[in-house]
């Protein structure tokens, strides 16, 4: 089965992380609802106590509070979540997921509610590319810049420019002839 994918938001900080945890660790979540809290050690954090707020299915349908179940439904919506309204007043039916949690559920949102000893910083690695791949990168890009700034090709004209060229000066003194026969 896929993973869970779990979004900690740290209202404090105001900054979110991201956090996969396997599906048969998070079994525990499964049947619980929007609101309801949950001890984090199912996520690695240990000491902290993290709160339900929403989440999405596979198919990407958002989980909405009034819709009690598991299951999908379609509901005339005029406000978040599930429907983000353009004009004052606009209404739309949308399909939206019930708020409760169920392996069809991909990603899951909450927020922390207590803190534990450590900060997050520390108990959730973020996947950082190495400094020396950063440099290579800068490197490559800044080598085309150079080279560019000291070689400019001249503009050659291609002789079929310059063989249209010469048939219109031709042109401008036979007609200039034919003004000076004429008069």
């Amino acid at each position: 089965m896929p993973n869970f994918q779990f979004i900690v938001s740290d209202p404090t900080k105001r900054k979110a992380y991201k956090v996969e945890v396997d599906h048969d660790k998070a079994v525990g979540l499964v049947g619980k609802t929007i609101g309801q809290k949950f001890n984090g050690d199912i996520l690695g954090l240990s000491g902290y106590e993290l709160q339900i707020t929403g989440g999405t299915d596979k198919d990407g349908f958002p989980m909405h509070v009034q819709v009690h179940g598991p299951g999908r439904k379609k509901l005339v919506l005029a406000h978040p979540p599930g429907f983000h309204p353009k004009i004052k007043g606009q209404r739309k039916r949308k399909m939206v997921r019930g708020n409760t949690i169920s392996p069809d559920i991909r990603q899951i949102n909450c927020k922390i509610v207590k803190t534990g000893a450590k900060p997050l910083d520390q108990l959730i690695k973020k996947e950082e590319k190495p400094k020396e791949e950063k440099i290579e990168k800068e490197e490559k890009k800044e080598a085309p810049k150079e080279e560019a700034k000291k070689e400019k090709p001249k503009k050659e004209v291609p002789k079929s420019e310059e063989k249209k060229e010469e048939p219109k000066k031709e042109e401008a003194k036979k007609t200039e002839e034919k003004v000076k026969e004429g008069g």
